[in-house]
């Protein structure tokens, strides 16, 4: 008894001295703007051989964005892990520098459609920055979202089917993931995804005991009740009803592999991998059989180059390849590439070629590292959590992140299809940069109250009493 008292109160002591962390996060803060106000100028200095004229104002900017996010985590989430804030705004600044870059391109600037994105962009992510600033605002516990379990089912599913709803959806090189609001196109999956997990999480924290249930083995894997599979043939079956009305491969292949991930950690049943891997793998092969939109990434995947001169998914495949290849170890230097050969979507789906060839492996590899830390932070915040709705919630978010950043870089390095989503923070698109500020902004309110110190024990006696008495 005397063992589990003095653990008891080291580890109270522990907690109630728990540093906040903030003035760590200040200091990288400091570093995550200066890195992409000196890429700004790097890039202007290879393009036109000057210092740009907006880079005060663009330093300023970004400073000023992650300034107001500091002081927001600082007042209302001041134990909040100190990663989360300075890697969501170095990479946000490094994607605003590398679509600047490509507005200054010349080729693009001769399409008739051209307009130049960056300006957009730093407005989208202020619009995200203020989201993340509303959900640290408004909500002061994350528990408080397991009361809307199967409210947040039915509000992700409207979300999901909107771009279908005839003249609200609009239809962008085959896929029908856009819907047209008051001039502005918005991608209702991006915000989907953080609503669904709110669903999953309070699910699988209810029925996780009836799904980590075996009925029988086979070939060497515990196999659930079928009655238990309903869950999971049912999210099956919806995401390849998003791909076949939709052709959105990218947001079915996410929803369904968030589900898988989120049942695995609540079951710790390796079956529901397996199981969901030949499912989901079955349902790629018959949607790409018959929809055209999805056989032609296909196609592209498998060797773009044979359909190069036909084919426009060929072509920016082809293109995104060679970029790749010509940045080597080490890259062409900062605006110094020739990823624009891409095309329209070289600021957006295949931003990522851009890295590649311009700051070569190094550069691929240090973006990579930098999104596997926000990952790495999430799951380390579902660890920490002290309640199941907590740590279900941020794996779902951190698995959701992981897999956008595999189809999407996956995709651009022609190690698996197409799929047309964005990278996070990087590549133009509002929808995306705002969805992911929400995102980070969920975790830091995860990662505060998981990280929070407990209340000291002399303000409480009573709970000291019963802990110390516990047998």
């Amino acid at each position: 008894m005397s063992t589990n008292t003095s653990t008891h109160h080291t580890s109270t002591i522990g907690a109630i001295g728990a540093p906040s962390r903030r003035n760590t996060e200040l200091a990288l803060l400091v570093f995550a703007v200066a890195i992409p106000v000196f890429a700004y100028a790097n890039v202007g200095l290879a393009i036109n051989g000057e210092v740009p004229t907006g880079l005060m104002g663009y330093g300023i900017g970004l400073g000023l964005l992650a300034g107001v996010g500091h002081l927001v985590v600082r007042k209302l989430a001041p134990y909040a892990d100190p990663l989360l804030l300075p890697l969501a705004t170095l990479l946000n600044g490094l994607g605003l520098v590398f679509i600047w870059r490509l507005d200054q391109s010349e080729r693009l600037q001769q399409v008739a459609t051209f307009s130049p994105s960056a300006p957009n962009q730093l407005m989208y992510s202020a619009a995200g920055i203020a989201l993340f600033v509303v959900v640290l605002f408004a909500l002061k516990d994350h528990r408080i979202l397991q009361r809307y379990t199967y409210i947040s089912m039915v509000a992700a599913l409207v979300l999901l089917l909107l771009p279908v709803v005839p003249g609200l959806g609009a239809d962008v090189f085959g896929a029908k993931i856009w819907i047209s609001v008051g001039g502005f196109s918005i991608q209702p999956g991006e915000f989907a995804k953080i609503i669904i997990a709110v669903f999953f999480s309070g699910y699988l924290m209810v029925k996780r005991d009836a799904l980590a249930l075996a009925s029988r083995r086979f070939m060497g894997l515990y196999l659930p009740r079928g009655r238990d599979l309903g869950p999971i043939i049912t999210i099956w079956a919806v995401s390849l009803l998003i791909l076949i009305f939709e052709n959105d491969l990218g947001t079915s292949l996410l929803f369904f592999g968030m589900f898988v991930i989120m049942l695995y950690v609540a079951t710790e049943r390796t079956s529901w991998i397996v199981i969901g891997l030949l499912m989901s793998a079955a349902g790629a092969v018959g949607v790409a059989s018959f929809a055209s939109h999805v056989q032609a990434r296909v196609d592209a995947w498998l060797d773009p180059f044979a359909c190069y001169e036909t084919s426009n998914a060929c072509q920016q495949i082809g293109q995104s390849i060679m970029s790749f290849g010509s940045g080597g170890v080490l890259g062409t230097g900062l605006g110094q590439g020739n990823s624009d050969l891409i095309g329209f979507a070289a600021n957006s789906d295949f931003i990522f070629a851009t890295v590649g060839e311009e700051l070569g492996l190094a550069g691929v590899m240090a973006f990579l590292l930098l999104y596997a830390l926000i990952i790495e932070r999430g799951v380390r915040t579902a660890l920490a959590a002290r309640d199941p709705f907590g740590k279900l919630f941020a794996v779902g978010l951190s698995g959701a992140f992981a897999l956008q950043i595999f189809v999407v870089a996956g995709g651009v390095m022609g190690l698996i299809p197409l799929t047309g989503m964005t990278m996070p923070f990087l590549a133009a698109g509002g929808s995306s940069v705002i969805a992911n500020w929400a995102l980070i902004g969920i975790l830091i309110r995860i990662s505060d109250t998981a990280r929070r110190p407990a209340p000291s024990p002399a303000s409480n006696p009573d709970a000291e009493m019963t802990q110390v008495v516990r047998p």
